[in-house]
């Protein structure tokens, strides 16, 4: 019912939105944007940048109006809703798109022949992937926000070099999917962690399009002996699914590692069918049990190809595997709450209503991304999220939603 309400909604704006078609100044509208993107670039990357409400309820209010003036198709969606820059003065009443509209809009202020790349969901095959796409300056915005966030909440604290860590990525490389957005995050990490040319990705593109892993070119990258003598704290980076397949192929061979003192771990959700699904701290203890990483040093992250920014969520050591614990398919509120940078924001909001949900209740997450410059700032997700004040603890795909790559598991 939640997702059959704004899908029927949608469709009333996207017809309108495809009979419209607008020209623009392409000159003009690079530079506004350009602009506005360099402006932010330098907010990212001072960390004493807080961005605090007002600041970014004017940023906000300034996108909107050049995304409004220069994405025909988003246009058209706000003017069906009446909802202009004339009448908007606070980013909450920014509207939303849907990321069902990706799939079938070009919501984008780019022109065709500026798009360097386009990232796609990562829902099964069968599925029509929405597109997000990127020119240069976008690509640079969106490196800019990865990083920062990055190193803030995988890599806080290092009592050692970046270039100390030896990278282990459970994806396929770029090269092999370059639609990914989080593959071109892994790779935008590689680039800055790793000096050496060391091989970082591990995994492979099977026949049908899913994800394998190569499960012994990773077991030489954890060890640098036949005796699993470690040496490099490691960086392991990939998705719930990669991370189950590679835990089951471990217990198979009764093969445990005890990974040096500052070693990291993230994991990025996500199960496509492509494995047996595991509740978040029992796929966690397994990460303990079997790699030595201590559950404070395993990270959450939450992303989607819609967006330029992620939000993260650390565990902490008073975690425990209890048999209520086990049988939760979610995080604990205590432990695990998600935060999106600065330069982003987030509201938990009735499909019914589309208000925003009081303390602890239940509702869909709609993220406010600065760092979507070139497309549409303010995105619907069909993900379910319990508000834990300005942040959220993540529950899942709403019932009737299409399962998508970055997404947990329902109870």
């Amino acid at each position: 019912m939640v997702i059959h309400l704004l899908q029927a909604r949608f469709k009333i704006y996207w017809l309108s939105a495809v009979a419209e078609n607008q020209p623009v100044n392409k000159n003009r509208m690079k530079t506004e944007l350009s602009s506005f993107a360099a402006r932010l670039r330098e907010l990212i990357a001072n960390p004493q940048s807080a961005i605090r409400n007002p600041q970014f309820s004017a940023l906000a209010l300034e996108l909107f109006a050049l995304q409004f003036k220069h994405n025909t198709a988003y246009r058209t969606i706000c003017e069906a809703r009446r909802l202009t820059p004339d009448v908007v003065g606070h980013w909450t009443q920014i509207p939303a798109v849907p990321t069902a509209a990706f799939k079938e809009l070009e919501l984008s202020c780019i022109p065709p022949e500026e798009r360097a790349a386009v990232f796609h969901s990562s829902g099964t095959t069968e599925q029509k992937p929405s597109r997000h796409f990127h020119c240069p300056a976008s690509l640079e915005l969106y490196e800019a926000s990865l990083w920062q966030s990055f190193l803030g909440n995988v890599l806080p604290d290092l009592r050692f070099t970046i270039h100390d860590l030896r990278l282990i990525c459970l994806t396929p490389p770029h090269s092999q999917v370059p639609h990914s957005s989080l593959v071109h995050m892994f790779e935008t990490v590689r680039s800055r962690v790793c000096k050496s040319a060391d091989r970082s990705f591990f995994g492979t593109v099977a026949a049908d399009g899913s994800w394998a892993l190569d499960f012994d070119a990773a077991l030489a990258a954890f060890a640098d002996s036949s005796k699993h003598k470690i040496q490099n704290p490691k960086l392991i980076l990939g998705t719930a699914f990669s991370f189950v397949h590679l835990l089951d192929f471990l217990g198979e061979h009764n093969l445990r590692f005890q990974f040096p003192s500052g070693s990291r771990v993230m994991e990025t959700g996500g199960y496509k069918n492509r494995s047996r699904s595991l509740p978040k701290m029992e796929l966690h203890a397994l990460i303990t049990e079997r790699l030595g990483v201590p559950p404070e040093n395993i990270v959450c992250e939450y992303g989607m190809g819609e967006l330029s920014s992620q939000a993260y969520a650390v565990t902490s050591d008073t975690w425990q595997v209890t048999g209520e614990a086990a049988s939760s398919c979610h995080l604990s509120p205590v432990t695990c709450h998600f935060h999106f940078p600065p330069w982003a924001r987030v509201q938990i909001v009735s499909p019914e209503t589309g208000r925003e949900v009081a303390d602890g209740e239940t509702g869909l997450i709609r993220v406010f991304d600065l760092a979507n410059v070139f497309s549409v700032m303010a995105v619907q997700t069909e993900d379910l999220g319990i508000r834990r004040d300005d942040g959220f603890e993540l529950i899942g795909r709403a019932r009737m939603a299409e399962p998508r790559g970055c997404s947990l598991m329902t109870a």
